[in-house]
């Protein structure tokens, strides 16, 4: 675990991704509050985490309370709550790192590339929050499920921002579960892994695979 990380709040929490994300990232020694928007649902998502897995360090909030007790906070909503959740708790993310999750996938052509008008998800969310708040984008292209195994995960992450430290600090918390991060360069091309969800969902369900990720070939320090 990172030295200055101690604590993520995982909005959206409620969600088999955000789930997942506790799971992994309790067991891998970080303080979890899954925000929802309502206290009673925070509570029912981390009282039914804590029932299959009581070994989990998890506590149920609303969003702006997760938001205020974290140091990170991710954001695992679907993209038409993108904004409105971010509204709810945009006080509380200041001086902060947001790791947005979200994918602008437009029913029902969710297998079809829908990138807003900001240019990808991540942008907006940036654009509404300002410099004050450090957007990173990560694990757009890992499958829900694969979060809640307990084997390892053949899965790649891209990790874009503006901020190199926020990349870094981001990378260690992909690393935390297991996965392996790369630094994929700025926030704009976050575009790329959005994107590139449309199409995972497409191969999916042409060639019935459960939950097809990506791996990077090569390296690092090879050339």
């Amino acid at each position: 675990m990172t030295e200055k990380i101690q604590t993520i709040a995982i909005l959206g929490g409620t969600g088999d991704l955000g789930g997942g994300l506790a799971r992994q990232w309790s067991r891998a020694g970080y303080q979890i509050y899954i925000g929802s928007r309502t206290i009673d649902k925070g509570l029912a998502a981390a009282s039914e985490l804590l029932t299959e897995f009581p070994d989990l360090n998890v506590t149920g909030h609303d969003n702006i309370s997760a938001a205020q007790l974290a140091d990170v906070v991710v954001l695992t909503v679907p993209f038409a709550h993108q904004l409105s959740t971010l509204e709810s708790v945009k006080p509380a993310l200041d001086g902060k790192v947001l790791i947005d999750v979200t994918v602008p996938l437009v029913p029902p052509k969710v297998g079809t590339v829908q990138l807003p008008e900001a240019g990808s998800a991540a942008m907006q969310a940036q654009q509404y929050l300002g410099e004050s708040v450090s957007v990173v984008s990560a694990f757009q292209n890992v499958g829900a499920m694969h979060l809640q195994e307990d084997d390892a995960i053949a899965c790649d992450v891209l990790v874009t921002g503006n901020k190199r430290t926020a990349r870094q600090t981001v990378i260690e918390l992909v690393e935390a579960v297991g996965l392996k991060g790369w630094h994929a360069g700025p926030l704009a091309n976050a575009a790329a892994a959005e994107a590139m969800t449309s199409v995972l969902i497409s191969i999916n369900r042409h060639h019935k695979i459960n939950g097809a990720g990506i791996v990077i070939t090569g390296e690092s320090g090879a050339v």
